[in-house]
């Protein structure tokens, strides 16, 4: 979902304006960041996310914020190291795309990771809310 969302929502504002690179960049810049992020995350939120409590014990918008910021963050030095080390290798003029990860990495950042960390803690809330529920 966190792959498919940003893409289909960049995919159908593309289709409307007929803007070509938002098109591709539905399905390179702003997918391909968006599964990323909502892998790496997910990894970590499955592993390691249970055991804290900063990520279990707030409210859920706060977590959520949290973690959009962080989405936020990661997607910004993302486009950083990306425009950084593609200026060094290949001359800027030649690749078009590189101003748009200014704007399609933090965005698919922050939306992968806002819904993969609301879907998780609503799975968490389930799954703690029943546990208790079955030896009764």
């Amino acid at each position: 979902m966190a792959y498919i969302a940003p893409a289909v929502m960049a995919g159908i504002g593309g289709l409307v304006t007929a803007d070509r690179s938002l098109q591709i960049g539905a399905l390179t810049t702003i997918g391909v960041t968006s599964a990323l992020v909502a892998w790496m995350l997910g990894l970590w939120l499955r592993s390691r996310g249970v055991r804290k409590r900063w990520v279990t014990g707030p409210h859920r918008l706060v977590v959520v914020g949290m973690f959009g910021l962080a989405g936020i963050a990661f997607g910004l030095f993302a486009a950083w190291v990306t425009a950084d080390l593609l200026g060094i290798m290949i001359p800027m003029d030649q690749l078009a795309w590189v101003d748009r990860v200014w704007i399609d990495f933090p965005l698919s950042g922050f939306i992968a990771s806002t819904i993969v960390t609301w879907r998780w803690r609503d799975a968490i809330a389930t799954n703690y809310s029943f546990k208790g529920e079955e030896t009764k």
